[in-house]
């Protein structure tokens, strides 16, 4: 039985398998991000705090891509999609953070949800053909080294939890909203 917290959050299960703890937390911190972000403007998604030029909607597009990037690039060995495919990533490194801002919420959002849709359905067919421990199929390391898709699901738990942070003092800054 999935607990959910007052915010709508699945709760990541306290006596789960290594598996199930894995995917509950990811669960856990993508409902995380769409917690912060929802209700906002176009003009909320593109504030900044501090000295950072960091948005919620750069944030956003960001993980989308990481999303696609690990879970179909990396485990799977295939080609990204749109509009990853066709981004110089040497003209713009950031491309991903920097050219959020000409796209609209909904954008961004339906970027995102693709994305956790396929790695959903990447990491499904993943487990179908192995357990935690099997290497991706594309090596990202110039040194030869191969992460195997527990590294992988726990690195996504890092690079959300990390940008929840960062969400959360956006968010603070933006109308005052706070959380954990």
């Amino acid at each position: 039985m999935t607990v959910f917290d007052e915010q709508g959050r699945p709760e990541p299960p306290m006596g789960g398998d290594e598996l199930a703890t894995l995917k509950g937390f990811l669960e856990f911190h993508r409902a995380t991000l769409a917690w912060k972000i929802d209700g906002l403007t176009e003009e909320q998604f593109n504030a900044t705090t501090a000295k950072s030029t960091m948005t919620l909607g750069g944030m956003l597009k960001h993980l989308s891509y990481v999303e696609e990037q690990w879970f179909r690039v990396v485990l799977h060995d295939r080609e990204p999609l749109e509009p990853w495919a066709s981004v110089d990533w040497k003209a713009d490194n950031d491309w991903d953070w920097n050219s959020a801002a000409r796209d609209t919420p909904e954008q961004l959002l339906a970027l995102w949800r693709r994305a956790v849709d396929g790695a959903r359905k990447d990491l499904g067919e993943a487990l179908r053909r192995g357990d935690l421990s099997q290497p991706a199929k594309r090596a990202p390391w110039r040194d030869g080294r191969v992460p195997n898709l527990r590294w992988i699901l726990t690195h996504m738990i890092e690079e959300y939890a990390r940008h929840n942070g960062h969400a959360d003092l956006i968010r603070e800054a933006i109308d005052g909203a706070v959380g954990e």
